[in-house]
């Protein structure tokens, strides 16, 4: 389960659900929603949100992990590591080691999945990546 602002989701695939919920009942036609990440201080939870899930997955196993290691990423958490996954794609990096606070993910650049997700209070034994990424 992931608390994100107070809100209790059990997999991305029921936020992603709500999400599209949401957007369908919005007017097309109202000239101050844009779909994705929106860069000004007006952005909603849920722009930001979208863009997440837009540009980076979790897999089975991902969500597994969050949910045994009880990690709850917050919106500004999940902006970072899709940035990090971007700039690890950039660099050419196929499957990233991403840092984040004391969280660390492995991230397969070419999918766009998070593949695994550790919190600190375990041992780190990192194989099969190519690169890193600390945010």
């Amino acid at each position: 389960m992931m608390n994100i602002n107070g809100n209790y989701y059990y997999s991305i695939e029921q936020m992603a659900s709500k999400i599209s919920d949401v957007t369908k009942q919005k007017n097309v036609n109202n000239n101050n929603y844009k779909k994705g990440l929106n860069t000004s201080q007006n952005a909603s939870f849920k722009d930001i949100l979208e863009n997440s899930i837009n540009k980076l997955t979790f897999s089975k196993h991902a969500l597994e992990r969050l949910n045994k290691r009880h990690i709850n990423l917050s919106t500004s958490q999940l902006e970072r590591l899709t940035k990090g996954a971007d700039l690890a794609k950039q660099k050419g990096i196929k499957e990233s080691l991403v840092l984040l606070d004391d969280y660390a993910f492995i991230v397969n650049t070419k999918t766009n999945t998070v593949v695994t997700a550790m919190g600190n209070d375990e041992k780190k034994v990192f194989t099969n990546i190519d690169g890193a990424i600390i945010m």
